[in-house]
């Protein structure tokens, strides 16, 4: 790429909500978000609420299973079964019968299949104790957006200016962006701090297709300082972004125009 030019670096989907996901190459966002992009979850049979790891404390392993769609999925057909890898590197398949025995055993707690939210939607969210985030350390419910899987928005973007300038400003945390479980991570190259925050209220055009308006920052919670992979737990990457940016890390977003996204796309303000 040019000096100078911002370009779609990284595109991630996760079709079920709060587990690992898919790194890709390319992607279709429709009016919904990216096409596939937390298609389905796993219901707390118990309570009745979305499965999730904002509450690490009741489901602490859920960074350790991996969902990937067994076949890509396409716009006007419907979505293909999902793939879950367990730690064990066993599988379960969401079009098998035994898929949510086999989840629930492995979680340790009685778990459902859910390929549409159900009405009135809500998760469990854990708040760590600690000063940066004036937060008591309690568990509260979250309501979730009419018909969707998503938190607040149906889009996540984030900068590698974002990430360096944590990286500055903390070097004995690890800021990636599997952290953070962003759709899309644009290279500003040499453009230094939280860029994103200058976004908002704008719009970004993403390639020759794609438009997306930059709605709000993306307030972070304790998935951020969970263990995945080889990335340890660290409490610190809460309080640093407390202490940075408000408590803040990427942007939400809206589909102006949807499209395909490719990464090494361009991307400029609009």
């Amino acid at each position: 790429m040019a000096n100078g030019t911002d370009y779609l670096a990284s595109i991630y989907r996760y079709p079920m909500k709060s587990l690992m996901g898919e790194e890709l190459n390319a992607a279709q966002f429709t009016p919904q978000g990216l096409f596939g992009d937390r298609s389905y979850a796993l219901g707390d049979t118990e309570t009745g609420k979305v499965v999730s790891a904002k509450n690490p404390r009741k489901w602490p392993k859920l960074f350790r299973y991996r969902a990937a769609y067994v076949t890509p999925p396409l716009t006007g057909s419907p979505l293909p079964a999902v793939r879950v890898t367990l730690p064990d590197g066993g599988f379960a398949v969401t079009s098998s019968s035994d898929f949510a025995p086999m989840l629930s055993g492995a979680l340790g707690r009685s778990v459902a299949l859910l390929a549409k939210p159900p009405e009135h939607a809500q998760l469990e969210e854990f708040w760590p104790d600690r000063e940066e985030m004036a937060s008591p350390d309690i568990v509260t419910d979250e309501a979730m957006p009419p018909g969707t899987f998503f938190d607040l928005a149906i889009v996540h973007l984030l900068t590698t200016s974002t990430l360096d300038r944590l990286r500055e400003l903390e070097p004995r945390s690890r800021f990636e962006p599997r952290r953070f479980r962003p759709n899309l991570v644009v290279d500003t190259g040499p453009q230094e701090g939280f860029i994103e925050n200058q976004w908002i209220g704008k719009s970004l055009a993403i390639g020759p297709e794609v438009r997306i308006e930059i709605t709000g920052p993306c307030p972070r919670c304790v998935m951020t300082t969970l263990a995945q992979g080889d990335l340890p737990k660290d409490p610190a990457i809460l309080k640093s972004v407390a202490r940075h940016n408000q408590g803040h890390v990427g942007v939400y977003g809206s589909l102006l125009h949807t499209g395909t996204v490719r990464v090494g796309d361009t991307v400029r303000v609009v």
